[in-house]
C-alpha cells in the first residue's frame, strides 16, 4: 500500500495500528522518494486468521448427519484392508 505524507498524517494512528496488527508494510510518497513504515515484529500467520462459522444451527448435529455422500474412500494408497 503507498501512501501520500498527507494521508499518513490525516490517519497516522489507525495505519500504525494497521501494520502492528497485519505484519505489512506501508509506503509513503515525499519529494519523489519512497519512505517504508513497517513493524520489525512479524506477525504470526494463526495472528491473521479470521474467524469463520461455518455451522448453522447446533453443533451437535454434525454427530447424527449422514455423511454417506461426502464419502470419497481411503484413496488408492489406504485400502480398508491396509487399516485392519
Amino acid at each position: 500500500m503507498s501512501l501520500s505524507a498527507i494521508k499518513l498524517r490525516q490517519n497516522l494512528y489507525s495505519i500504525l495500528d494497521r501494520v502492528l496488527e497485519t505484519g505489512i508494510p506501508v509506503e509513503i510518497e515525499r519529494n519523489c522518494r519512497l519512505l517504508v513504515i513497517e513493524s520489525r515484529y512479524a506477525a504470526s500467520k494463526w495472528d491473521m486468521l479470521e474467524e469463520h462459522h461455518i455451522i448453522v444451527g447446533d453443533s451437535e448435529d454434525i454427530v447424527h448427519k449422514d455423511w454417506s455422500g461426502e464419502w470419497k474412500g481411503l484413496g488408492p494408497e489406504l485400502d480398508a484392508r491396509s487399516l485392519r
